[in-house]
């Protein structure tokens, strides 16, 4: 099988930590896509262009991060990741969206800011960071939560990952006011899959 991901993109990161966590190395090879050029012969193999792409072994190609990540956990027979049973499967759902939801305005705002400055939008820019501190403001009062200090889970990953695009965006500084998240983020991400992953400074 074939894993398509940009190095940056905290969507591919959740597939690559996926990966890692299921010791799948040896069947997965990582490639890098060239997303974002015209003509670029990846569109020819997923339309849409966008990361992360799983090409199984069946030349079926599958995209989205949560539904690639639930196919990898399950690959082997033995999920790592299910979901609890019960109000707690709902609880996990509702964190996993909760963080998602954060790292999609996150996306925007990285996107705006990586156009050429006459091309930026500063109403988007201000929305999607005041959006990003209420969020990161959310999440500091949640984190001590169960499920979020319990056993790695995808709410967990999706979270770190959205947290690590600090390093993709130099203004998004969520760390100062937000100790107990700031706490958490450094734990997780002492793990050997994350650290592998670290996306690259802008």
């Amino acid at each position: 099988m074939k894993l398509y991901i940009t190095p940056g993109s905290p969507y591919a990161r959740m597939a690559r930590i996926m990966v890692l966590e299921k010791a799948l190395e040896h069947r997965i090879e990582i490639e890098v896509a060239a997303t974002r050029r015209a003509n670029s012969p990846y569109y020819t193999l997923n339309p849409s262009g966008r990361v992360p792409y799983l090409v199984r072994d069946d030349g079926v190609g599958m995209e989205e991060s949560s539904l690639i990540c639930d196919y990898l956990d399950r690959l082997d027979g033995s999920p790592s990741f299910p979901l609890p049973t019960g109000a707690q499967g709902w609880e996990a759902r509702r964190l996993e969206a909760l963080a998602r939801s954060m790292l999609d305005g996150l996306a925007v705002w990285g996107r705006e800011i990586g156009r050429p400055t006459n091309e930026q939008s500063p109403t988007i820019i201000r929305h999607e960071a005041a959006r990003s501190e209420r969020m990161a403001d959310l999440w500091e009062a949640q984190i001590d939560g169960p499920l979020m200090q319990g056993a790695l889970n995808m709410a967990q990953i999706t979270l770190a990952c959205t947290l690590g695009f600090s390093a993709r965006n130099p203004a998004y500084r969520w760390r100062p006011v937000h100790p107990k998240l700031s706490d958490w983020f450094d734990r997780i991400a002492a793990r050997p899959s994350f650290v592998a992953t670290a996306p690259p400074s802008a």
